[in-house]
Parts: C-alpha cells; sequence; structure tokens
C-alpha cells in the first residue's frame, strides 16, 4: 500500500478506512484497484470456521501421504525456499481482503509430482507440485501471479459459498439454513472436506480470484503483466499436453486473458511503488 503523497493524519485516516472495509461481510476494501463484486451471500449458510478447520484436516493428510511417499520437500529445498520468500511478500496483504487471514496459521508445501498444479486451501493452507515450477519454467513474478490467485481463493471464500450451494439454491437456501442450524451446517462443511481439493468454482470465481490474485502480487511488488505470460504458457502446455490438472480446475481462454489485460493498468502503480519501497 503506498500512500506516502499523503500526510501522516491521512495516511493513518486511509489505512483505517481500508482496514474497516475489511472487516465488513462482502465489501471490497476501500482502497482496492480492481474492481469485483460482493462475496456471495450463500456461504453465511455453512460457518468460515468449519470449512478452514476442514481444509486443514484435509491439507494435514495430504501433506502426510506425501511425506510417506518421500514427495515432500524439506526445508533445505530451494524451490521450497523459493515459494516461501515470495508468500512472506504476499501473506501481509491478505487480511485487506479477508480479516480472519491475519489469524490464519499460514503454511506454505512443496510436493514433489509432475502435475501441473498448485492450491490454497481455507485456512490459509498452500501447496505447489514441483511440476507447475519446472515444466513451466516460472519466473518469480508468475509464481507470485498462481499463489495470488490460489490464495485469493481461500481469501474470497469460494469454496465456502460452493459448499453451501451445494445444499440447495435460491428458495432452498433459507428453508435449508433452517433446517441445518449452525452445528449441522458444520457438519456439512466437515463431511465435505474431502471435496475442496477438486470443486470447480464458476467463472466468476475464477475472474474473482484472478482480480484479486493480480492486487495482491502487484502490492508485494511482483510485475503484474507476468499473468498474461503466465496463461499464455497455461494454454501452450494445455496444447502440448492434453488436460492439464490445473486447468480442470482453472480454464484458460482469450477472454481470461482479456480481462487480466485490460486490469493490470489499475494495479501498475502498485507494483511500481513496492518497487521503490
Amino acid at each position: 500500500m503506498c500512500l506516502r503523497c499523503t500526510s501522516r493524519s491521512g495516511t493513518w485516516q486511509a489505512r483505517r478506512a481500508f482496514l474497516l472495509a475489511a472487516g465488513a461481510a462482502a465489501v471490497t476494501p476501500a482502497l482496492a484497484q480492481v474492481e469485483v463484486g460482493k462475496s456471495s451471500v450463500a456461504r453465511n449458510l455453512v460457518p468460515a470456521e468449519n470449512v478452514e478447520q476442514a481444509g486443514v484436516q484435509q491439507y494435514g493428510e495430504l501433506m502426510a501421504q506425501a511425506r510417506a511417499k518421500g514427495a515432500l520437500a524439506g526445508e533445505g529445498n530451494a524451490q521450497l525456499q523459493r515459494l516461501h520468500a515470495i508468500s512472506a511478500r504476499i501473506i501481509p496483504f491478505a487480511a485487506q481482503w479477508n480479516e480472519r487471514a491475519a489469524r490464519w496459521k499460514w503454511e506454505l508445501n512443496l510436493i514433489g509430482s509432475k502435475q501441473i498444479n498448485a492450491f490454497c486451501m481455507p485456512g490459509g493452507k498452500i501447496a505447489f507440485f514441483t511440476g507447475i515450477l519446472d515444466q513451466l519454467k516460472l519466473s518469480d513474478d508468475e509464481v507470485a501471479i498462481v499463489m495470488g490467485h490460489e490464495m485469493a481463493h481461500a481469501l474470497r471464500e469460494h469454496a465456502r459459498a460452493r459448499l453451501a450451494k451445494s445444499a440447495g439454491t435460491g428458495a432452498a437456501l433459507s428453508i435449508t439454513a433452517q433446517l441445518l442450524g449452525l452445528g449441522q451446517a458444520g457438519d456439512l462443511a466437515a463431511r465435505a472436506g474431502t471435496q475442496l481439493l477438486t470443486l470447480k468454482f464458476s467463472r466468476s470465481d475464477e475472474t474473482d480470484a484472478d482480480l484479486v490474485g493480480l492486487e495482491l502480487a502487484a502490492r508485494a511488488g511482483y510485475d503484474p503483466k507476468a499473468s498474461i505470460s503466465l496463461w499464455n504458457k497455461m494454454a501452450q502446455a494445455s496444447k502440448n499436453q492434453g488436460g492439464l490438472s490445473f486447468l480442470s480446475t482453472h480454464p484458460s481462454g482469450p477472454d481470461r486473458i482479456a480481462k487480466l489485460e485490460a486490469n493490470v493498468p489499475k494495479v501498475e502503480g502498485l507494483y511500481r511503488a513496492a518497487k521503490r519501497g
């Protein structure tokens, strides 16, 4: 966040406005440069803490499986250290999009696999597969775009909304809410925990994550134009290798790239300010 041009008083007022906006449900942060819609109200049918707990549990199980297979990178791994350095620059901006993120126990692991994939589960649990780094030969800027996008899914609670919508839509939602109650809604989230990795987000969710992730990366000092080169690489890899794990839940296409191209100028000022800082 660059507020050097304001007075100290103005800086405090701007920051306070940003934090107040971040704490308000379904409201875009006051100083956001990208324009995204309100978060789905359907997500309120499932308590956030239950979805986060389910994410933490499934993440732990996945990491245990990877460790048992000798596929989990150790702390001395150079690629893992690189990912940690990038995440350390992005995570401080997460709470501006979801105040709960300030209390998440963020974690990032690297799994040895040819899969071109990465994810961030509710609660701030991030994983990258070596395939996405090696096969696409990602720059730090491109890694930051992927990471910001995945973090944005968690921050904008897309999984929580998708799980809630699976219980019903329209008028059925209010009926379901009355029938479930908080306790049973929590059970719903827990039972759905195994679905978190395979959830397919809507096109609007993907656009949302693209734009929020773009801003997160720019604020952290990573070039937003890398979003274009990243998705061009994804498209080329899809042609060369057929179906990619990442593209099965993150479909690519010219519309996606065009949307990013239209929004890069909105966050370039944040990127330049972060580089100067």
